[in-house]
């Protein structure tokens, strides 16, 4: 009986333990219900939508800030270029500073490497920018132009001419990771304003013109900002070399010629002496930091705050296409008369760029008003360009032809004047004329360059082929600039004649595209492979790897005998023909296929 109630009495304790632990548990799992169940207060819809919003914002500021650190770039590339050559033209500081060096003859040297590298660009540039994806591209090429100005710290044969190089093997890869960049961004904002559509949900491809408007607004917002590099490259001259120059008495004391009278050369009869005081080393590091504290300041603007422009799996599908067909498909795309018609296009979008900074500011503005008001006429260039970069958005209802048409026709009037003026030298009363024509160019510019990357955008908004058309258009222009190069010496005449006829032929190149576009002639446009992905470990290879070397070939081989017999070791002794038809099957399915 002592027993039966001693029983009783640790099961009925049992009892209390397992009711109150029931008790606690379910006094635990109603917050826990409230927390993973449906939450009234909780709107999907209101989510989504700043979740989007959070996207448009962080792709506009993607925009602005790859512009701005562009425009630093080139800023501090164009400042450093212009002192540098400003500095190493005067006898008394080449005498003094590097004594029988021959500065002369590096500069010539440099300037070759900076204008005649760039005609290879082509065929390593969309290899290049698959392989290390555009941002990652345009981080590295302005990486390449801080490396410039690191060199200019110590001015030697072997500091500045293979730095020059690899400059001008930059400019290509520069541009096109940035007119692809800045198109894919215009695509992505649509995508992201129109999330709601099936087809987007499903990274479907986007219905053609649909992302036409902002493609036009991104390459608007882009050159606004980009045209203050030719503001910002002034200011060493603004704050320290302005301070040196000789008056214009001295420095074109033996110039009779100027305008459309130069017979050969930029300036014939320029002194040779320029600066009354040379500059101390230490100012000239000070400069030379502060334009290295800016180009470095541009490549954290890259890489901090620019967002990518493909999803890891869409970069993942450009490199699949295989290496060949990358290397290959730019030249394909010149199959495409529209690529074709608009080359005379893209030439004299290089030589008017050019002739401005070097024909028409040396030879007409220097040469009548002296080099102090160089940085000037250039920032009046730039600003004019800065501020009517805007006018490209006059693509959204007007015609694109206007546009395209406005600019080389405008710089067409003003080459038909430049022909019949002479400047006086030395005569400071034809400065306002220089200005306006300066203002005037910076317009035409404007139209020319904006329109034109919109054009592109607009043609080709396939994103596997975006990459290859900015190559092929920054490429022709670097073309462009090489011949630039090489007619220095001609007389001016010659220069007003060869950039106004690149205009006349690029504007009757331009309506006979549109003349074939508006009879829907189709363009013949190569076809993109489909990228095939073989998955080993995390890498992504090719099914069919035709790039892959022979020491490759050699490590799989022996990786293969390692591990498993592969299906072609096993049909070694069949007939050659049966293994090249059946080399991806197994010896079972060729056994099948026997019987």
């Amino acid at each position: 009986m002592d027993q039966f109630y001693h029983d009783a009495s640790i099961n009925g304790v049992a009892a209390d333990v397992v009711v109150a632990q029931n008790t606690t548990d379910d006094a635990n799992e109603q917050p826990l219900e409230e927390l993973l169940g449906d939450n009234a207060d909780y709107d999907e819809e209101a989510e989504e939508k700043r979740y989007y919003r959070r996207k448009r914002f962080l792709t506009v500021k993607s925009v602005i800030f790859a512009s701005l650190g562009a425009a630093l770039t080139y800023s501090v590339y164009l400042g450093l270029l212009e002192m540098q050559l400003i500095l190493h033209y005067d006898e008394t500081y080449r005498e003094v500073k590097y004594g029988n060096m021959g500065l002369q003859d590096i500069d010539n040297k440099m300037l070759m490497g900076i204008n005649v590298t760039p005609i290879v660009a082509l065929l390593y540039t969309p290899v290049l920018i698959r392989y290390f994806g555009t941002k990652w591209m345009l981080f590295l090429s302005s990486g390449i132009y801080a490396l410039f100005v690191s060199t200019n710290y110590w001015e030697r044969y072997y500091t500045l001419v293979p730095s020059a190089t690899v400059i001008g093997a930059m400019i290509v890869p520069f541009w096109a990771s940035i007119g692809n960049y800045i198109t894919r961004m215009a695509q992505r904002y649509y995508e992201f304003v129109n999330y709601k559509e099936e087809n987007l949900r499903e990274q479907q491809k986007q219905p053609r013109g649909a992302s036409h408007k902002y493609i036009i607004i991104f390459q608007s917002i882009f050159f606004s900002i980009f045209h203050l590099c030719f503001i910002i490259s002034q200011f060493p001259v603004y704050f320290f070399l302005s301070k040196l120059f000789y008056g214009y008495n001295h420095t074109l004391c033996d110039v009779k010629q100027c305008g459309a009278s130069i017979t050969h050369g930029l300036i014939p009869g320029f002194n040779v002496t320029v600066l009354h005081t040379l500059p101390s080393s230490v100012n000239l590091i000070y400069v030379e930091s502060v334009l290295m504290l800016i180009a470095l300041l541009s490549m954290l603007l890259i890489l901090i705050l620019c967002g990518s422009a493909y999803r890891p799996t869409e970069e993942i599908d450009l490199r699949s296409i295989g290496w060949g067909n990358i290397f290959q498909l730019p030249f394909k795309h010149a199959r495409d008369y529209r690529l074709r018609l608009m080359t005379p296009y893209f030439l004299y979008t290089g030589f008017e760029v050019l002739f401005v900074c070097t024909g028409f500011a040396l030879g007409y503005g220097v040469c009548s008003t002296g080099l102090e008001n160089l940085q000037y006429l250039l920032t009046a260039y730039g600003l004019s360009a800065c501020l009517f970069s805007p006018l490209a958005l006059s693509l959204l209802c007007l015609p694109r032809q206007i546009p395209l048409l406005a600019g080389p026709l405008l710089h067409s009037c003003i080459l038909i004047g430049l022909f019949f003026w002479s400047p006086t030298p030395r005569d400071l009363s034809q400065g306002p004329l220089l200005y306006l024509v300066a203002v005037l160019w910076g317009i035409g510019s404007a139209l020319n360059k904006t329109s034109v990357s919109i054009l592109i955008g607009m043609f080709y908004e396939d994103k596997g082929r975006q990459d290859f058309v900015f190559t092929i258009y920054h490429w022709l222009q670097a073309l462009a600039i090489f011949i630039v190069y090489l007619w220095s010496e001609l007389p001016m005449m010659a220069k007003l004649g060869l950039v106004l006829a690149s205009a006349l032929i690029s504007v009757l190149s331009y309506l006979w595209m549109e003349y074939k576009i508006s009879h829907k002639i189709p363009p013949r446009l190569p076809k993109i492979p489909s990228p095939r992905h073989k998955v080993k470990g995390y890498r992504y290879l090719e099914e069919e790897n035709s790039d892959e070397s022979e020491s490759e070939k050699e490590g799989n081989d022996s990786d293969g005998d390692k591990g498993e017999i592969s299906s072609e070791e096993d049909c070694r002794h069949e007939p050659l023909q049966r293994r090249r038809r059946n080399k991806q099957g197994s010896c079972y399915e060729q056994a099948v296929v026997e019987e």
